[in-house]
């Protein structure tokens, strides 16, 4: 039995607390807010993220960070992307030797452009904690909660690191593999394919079919690949596999329960950025925050990313979804091994 923090009580957050808990473990479920932690203890519910989901009897709810860290073997932050930075300076003075810190948050920085790694190397630099894990996979945290079966990539630099995640999290339902490539996992299924699955849920609001979708998946997952490997570094190889169109971009881009996808959806019917995140009722749209972010990146580098850039078009200069989909499909002839062949002569080339 491992001690184990999660900071995070959103539903992913809870999610992974209820496997953590399956496995044995003394789990810590942190929360910022106070009146979250009274509801949660009193109902054994977290209605608002995991409607109708019981949560285990013996899960600790806690407000208090320093109470959530104590003497644990890891933390697992799983917050909003733009409030990595906020909970990793609470973190910093309740952090010892060895602790390994896991993440499962999904997104990239704007202006900085920094990966969810990233930034917790940044703000937790001094302390001398173990290394840094992320997990992602497809994985909805209403099927986790359920106990349905899913599949998710621990990454890590450091195999040992990655190998002491997949020990704490993996079960009968939940299946954990190891990756070294913590670059491709984080931007391919952590964060840009929120991306392409607001362009799936606006080409549905629009009304179009599968062969829109299947279109707006396939070659997303090529601009993935593209920006990815020319700027980080990441392997091809992990965009086939469960970060990529092997499951997290597929399960993002078709399922009601992604919230990328519903945003998407309502931005395609016509509503626009406000009303739809009033919509969404204070859940957070990783993928408007990681388009504009993105959107920075490819201009600075001058990477090719028309479906990013259309979405972007979309989000934040009100340009109609139905105007940005004629001008995609009217673009330039071109090969499409065109693509995958520019891919590894960048990743082969030294």
């Amino acid at each position: 039995m491992s001690k184990v923090a999660v900071l995070g009580a959103g539903s992913w957050g809870t999610a992974l607390a209820m496997v953590l808990q399956d496995n044995h473990h003394d789990v810590r479920l942190w929360t910022h807010k106070e009146e979250q932690k009274k509801m949660m203890i009193e109902t054994k519910k977290n209605e608002k993220y995991l409607p109708n989901i019981v949560l285990p009897s013996d899960l600790k709810i806690v407000d208090s960070m320093e109470e959530a860290t104590k003497d644990v073997d890891a933390v697992v932050l799983v917050v909003p992307a733009k409030a990595i930075r906020e909970t990793c300076k609470k973190l910093q003075p309740y952090l010892h030797d060895n602790l390994l810190v896991i993440h499962g948050s999904k997104g990239i920085e704007p202006i900085s452009h920094k990966r969810i790694s990233e930034i917790i190397e940044e703000e937790l630099t001094g302390t001398n904690y173990l290394d840094i894990v992320a997990l992602s996979g497809p994985s909805h945290a209403e099927e986790v909660s359920l106990k349905h079966p899913t599949t998710v990539t621990a990454a890590s630099t450091k195999e040992e690191a990655a190998r002491i995640a997949q020990d704490l999290f993996m079960n009968q339902y939940f299946r954990v593999y190891t990756s070294k490539d913590i670059i491709g996992v984080e931007l391919g299924g952590g964060a840009l394919k929120n991306i392409i699955a607001l362009g799936a849920g606006i080409s549905d609001g629009l009304g179009y079919g599968d062969n829109a979708k299947a279109a707006l998946i396939t070659r997303g997952l090529a601009e993935i690949s593209r920006i990815a490997t020319v700027l980080g570094g990441a392997n091809p190889f992990t965009f086939i596999g469960l970060s990529g169109v092997g499951g997290d971009l597929i399960v993002t881009c078709t399922s009601v329960h992604s919230r990328n996808w519903r945003a998407g959806n309502l931005l395609g019917k016509g509503k626009k950025l406000k009303e739809v995140l009033q919509h969404m009722g204070g859940m957070t749209v990783e993928g408007v925050r990681t388009a504009e972010a993105t959107y920075q990146l490819a201009e600075k580098w001058e990477v090719e990313m028309p479906i990013t850039s259309g979405i972007y078009e979309v989000i934040f200069h009100d340009k109609h979804p139905k105007d940005v989909v004629d001008k995609l499909m009217q673009r330039n002839k071109t090969n499409e091994m065109e693509d995958i062949i520019r891919i590894w002569s960048n990743r082969y080339s030294h």
